[in-house]
C-alpha cells in the first residue's frame, strides 16, 4: 500500500486513491460529486480537483471569507477554496476563486505557491485538497473588489495571533482551513511569536 499520498506535483490533481476497492456502484451524482457505494461504507468522491487558497497579506495577515453555510445555520471564517472548472488546472482554479471570494484577481499564475495537499475526511473522501499560498500586499489587499453575494458574508484580514486565538477558541472550527492555518503557523513559528 502506498503510505505517501502526495503527490509528486502538488500543481497537478490530486488523485483519487481507492480505485482498487472492490465493489464500487455510484449511487448518486450531480456536477460537483458523486456518491459512491463500496460496499460496507460510502465515499464522497469529486471529479475534479478541490482547492484552498492561504493569502498571506504583507507577512503578518491571513485573509479569510466568512461564509453562509445554511446546513449548519453559521457564517464560518474560512480560506477561499472551491472546485475546478472543467479544462481549469488546479492553479487556475485557486487564482479564479481568490477573485470570486474575495475580490482580488492576481493575473501572474506563478504567485500561487503549491503547499502540501492535505486530505479533509480520509475515511469518506479520497481526494487530496489542493493548497496555494499566495503573498499579497496590503495594497491589493485594499483595492479588492466588493460585491453583494449569497454566500460570501465579508472578507476579512486578520493578524496571524488573531487566528492562532481564534482557532484556540473554537471561532475558526473547520477542519481544513484549520489544518491549513496551523501548518503555516507553525513553520513560522519563531516569526509569529518571537519564540522557537
Amino acid at each position: 500500500m502506498n503510505r505517501r499520498a502526495i503527490p509528486h506535483n502538488p500543481t497537478e490533481a490530486p488523485p483519487i486513491l481507492c480505485h482498487e476497492l472492490a465493489p464500487v456502484k455510484e449511487e448518486y451524482r450531480n456536477p460537483w460529486f458523486k456518491v459512491m457505494d463500496r460496499g460496507s461504507y460510502f465515499t464522497l468522491e469529486y471529479d475534479r480537483p478541490q482547492v484552498v487558497v492561504l493569502p498571506v497579506v504583507d507577512r503578518d495577515g491571513i485573509l479569510m471569507v466568512r461564509v453562509k453555510r445554511p446546513i449548519i445555520n453559521d457564517c464560518p471564517l474560512e480560506l477561499p477554496a472551491g472546485d475546478s472548472m472543467p479544462h481549469e488546472t488546479p492553479v487556475e482554479a485557486a487564482r479564479r476563486e481568490l477573485s470570486e471570494e474575495a475580490g482580488i484577481y492576481i493575473d501572474a499564475l506563478d504567485r500561487f505557491s503549491p503547499v502540501i495537499p492535505i486530505s479533509e475526511m480520509p475515511g469518506r473522501m479520497p481526494v487530496l485538497l489542493s493548497i496555494f499560498q499566495i503573498e499579497l500586499t496590503m495594497d491589493e489587499f485594499n483595492r479588492r473588489k466588493t460585491f453583494d453575494g449569497d454566500e460570501i458574508i465579508s472578507v476579512e484580514l486578520l493578524p496571524v495571533k488573531t487566528v492562532m486565538k481564534k482557532i484556540i477558541s473554537g471561532e475558526i472550527y473547520l477542519s481544513s482551513p484549520i489544518a491549513i492555518l496551523s501548518r503555516f503557523i507553525f513553520s513560522n513559528i519563531k516569526e509569529v511569536t518571537g519564540n522557537e
